[in-house]
């Protein structure tokens, strides 16, 4: 548990600068509905005019921005990509950093498993997400609180935050895996930026064309879309798939941890 202990201590700087954003990033949202609400401007009619091409990449799609929800609907899309971002490279640099930092040697006088320190990491690592994610959750009930109308606005955001906790995890294991497989651990979060950054281009693109749709199984972010979240709940089958992704990427990963040439 000393290990998991340094962990936590280790990333404590980074998470709270991850969540101090993720609070600025809501409350700003918060101040700007706040202005559109207090105005007779139409925010529809506004979002209306643009190009498609920016509203694919806003992720606008059907909401009515006129309501709480809707507007929280369209925020949802930057709250995940803060959380994927934060995750993917929590997983890359915390599987990465004794190689990286040359200190590996820490982890072999440990009278543990390389198992044992890889579950040790993976469990310091969900509960940053996790806290993560519950920060999130906290400053956007005062969003909900304070300017929704819709009663059933807890269950709206509880379902949007769970979406968001298994997209954190699927990209905590990506990260993982990249650091586990990569020879040059210095380039993992690098990588798992990139990653995250063509996933999030595929999925503005299948926004765009209705012919590239079949890509919606290949980008994480089409998984749990807000509107789809709101209106039916979670799609089984994106659900199971990200579950399955993220269970393979950590069987994955311990197995190539176990077996690399750890230097350092």
């Amino acid at each position: 548990m000393n290990l998991f202990w340094r962990e936590m201590k280790a990333n404590r700087k980074s998470l709270t600068i991850w969540s101090i954003g993720m609070v600025i990033l809501i409350g700003s949202s918060m101040s700007k509905y706040a202005g559109f609400s207090a105005s007779d401007q139409s925010v529809n009619s506004l979002m209306a005019d643009m190009p498609d091409t920016m509203k694919a990449v806003m992720g606008i799609g059907d909401f009515d921005l006129a309501t709480a929800s809707g507007y929280y609907g369209l925020l949802f899309l930057y709250l995940i990509l803060m959380g994927t971002a934060h995750a993917g490279m929590l997983g890359a640099n915390i599987l990465a950093k004794e190689e990286r930092d040359r200190t590996a040697e820490f982890l072999f006088v440990k009278p543990v498993s390389r198992g044992r320190i890889m579950m040790l990491k993976l469990a310091a690592a969900v509960t940053n997400v996790s806290v993560f994610n519950l920060v999130t959750l906290s400053a956007s009930s005062v969003f909900f609180i304070y300017f929704g109308e819709d009663e059933h606005f807890a269950k709206d955001l509880l379902i949007l935050m769970v979406g968001m906790l298994l997209l954190q995890l699927l990209f905590l294991s990506i990260g993982m895996l990249i650091a586990a497989l990569l020879k040059r651990p210095g380039k993992s979060g690098a990588l798992s930026g990139a990653i995250l950054l063509i996933a999030f281009v595929l999925s503005v693109a299948v926004n765009l064309k209705e012919e590239l749709s079949v890509l919606k199984y290949v980008t994480p972010f089409q998984y749990f879309d807000a509107h789809q979240l709101m209106e039916t709940g979670f799609d089984p089958v994106f659900t199971g798939l990200s579950v399955s992704l993220t269970a393979l990427f950590l069987l994955l990963a311990f197995r190539s941890y176990n077996r690399k040439d750890l230097n350092g």
